[in-house]
């Protein structure tokens, strides 16, 4: 049974030396496309050269920069991919067999992280499940600027096979990413106008160790899983931080309002 085309879509900003390996990873895209946010890297000419349609978009957030590229595809079905990540040939396969004989308007894809030199294979960094394969007639992003997920309008199921995920280039990359997303985090809290909570600053990051720590053994992870969990139960507890200091100000980052 023939499949219906899809379109492999990248939202990008200085990707120029992760574009080739992920487009590599994915020889079955219909169309290639890449929505970039003003690169100052060789990002654009080394899409071009790959056979990628780029076009240019100033950055609006996570969720409405990928909604954005979405629509602008030029097919129905969507592989949404970000320039750090590629499939295994496993995971190939079972989008072209999703493709063939689609049960689903969604799929997701287990997402494998690479953390400080080890892909991980417990905790939070695997199975990291991730919506990426969508048909947009019912299926597209949030608005969220970040954390952004996929709305659907019907089922989602999981695929078989690999989405590897270059989490970090360095330590202090990773953390500077985490410091930005949690600006962003309580941001968006402070204007739905939630409160900040002592109980949810305290209880939050604690419940998040035990689950990823202990009862997903990211302990067998070593040194680097045990690192990767507690960065994130440490930007669970600065969003909390974050929404508290904004609220003593009584104004959002960087606004003056």
């Amino acid at each position: 049974m023939k499949r219906p085309p899809f379109s492999l879509v990248i939202i990008t900003r200085n990707a120029a030396t992760l574009l080739p390996e992920c487009l590599a990873s994915v020889p079955g895209a219909d169309e290639v496309l890449v929505v970039d946010s003003g690169s100052s890297d060789a990002t654009v000419a080394v899409a071009q050269r790959l056979g990628a349609r780029v076009i240019h978009q100033d950055w609006q957030g996570y969720g409405p920069q990928k909604r954005f590229a979405a629509i602008q595809a030029k097919h129905d079905w969507v592989l949404s991919l970000d320039a750090d990540e590629r499939l295994t040939p496993e995971l190939q396969a079972s989008i072209e067999l999703a493709l063939r004989e689609p049960k689903a308007i969604a799929y997701l894809l287990p997402r494998r992280n690479r953390f400080m030199g080890r892909w991980l294979r417990h905790g939070e960094g695997y199975p990291d499940w991730c919506a990426r394969l969508f048909d947009r007639r019912r299926a597209n992003w949030s608005e969220d600027v970040v954390h952004e997920k996929l709305v659907c309008g019907g089922a989602v199921v999981k695929l078989s096979g690999d989405l590897l995920h270059e989490s970090e280039q360095g330590l202090a990359d990773y953390l500077a990413k985490q410091n930005h997303y949690t600006d962003l985090q309580a941001a968006r809290m402070f204007a739905a106008g939630k409160r900040f909570s002592a109980w949810k600053m305290l209880a939050s990051p604690l419940a998040r160790f035990v689950k990823f720590y202990f009862l997903r053994r990211g302990f067998l992870d070593g040194v680097p899983g045990l690192t990767h969990i507690a960065i994130g139960c440490l930007t669970s507890f600065l969003k909390y931080a974050k929404l508290y200091e904004l609220q003593m100000r009584g104004k959002t980052p960087g606004t003056g309002t």
